[in-house]
């Protein structure tokens, strides 16, 4: 995540666009507010159905992407990059980064999507929360 100015998001496919940017779905930073890191876990939590807080290149939240992939729903992935992102993370899921919400809820790390998938609970929950169809 970056401190201040925000990320800029283009949709695949989509050509830039010149002039003012258009903000789409998640904001790192909203109109370039420089939010405390438990402030910024807590709403990209509330922005997306599934979130999964991990650092670059993490093996772990790999293979979490890679389960909720094949069951049809695609996280949002962020990658913390400061101890204290990392630790607002972790403290907000109650387990160490990967840290995976569903819905805003903590779910905790790949034990705990691993239990609710073998307990045949994921499924449902991620229909509930909008992050499959059908």
């Amino acid at each position: 995540m970056q401190g201040s100015g925000g990320v800029s998001c283009a949709v695949a496919g989509e050509a830039p666009t010149p002039g003012p940017r258009r903000r789409l779905g998640l904001t790192i930073d909203p109109a370039g507010d420089v939010e405390a890191p438990a402030e910024r876990v807590g709403r990209l939590v509330r922005e997306s159905p599934v979130v999964i807080f991990a650092r670059r290149g993490c093996c772990m939240c790999h293979v979490m992407r890679r389960l909720l992939e094949a069951v049809g729903a695609h996280a949002t992935v962020i990658e913390v990059e400061e101890a204290a992102e990392e630790a607002a993370a972790s403290a907000a899921a109650a387990a160490a980064v990967p840290a995976l919400f569903v819905g805003g809820a903590p779910v905790g790390g790949l034990d705990g999507l691993m239990g609710l998938h073998l307990s045949g609970l994921l499924v449902p929950r991620l229909r509930e929360v909008g992050a499959l169809c059908g």
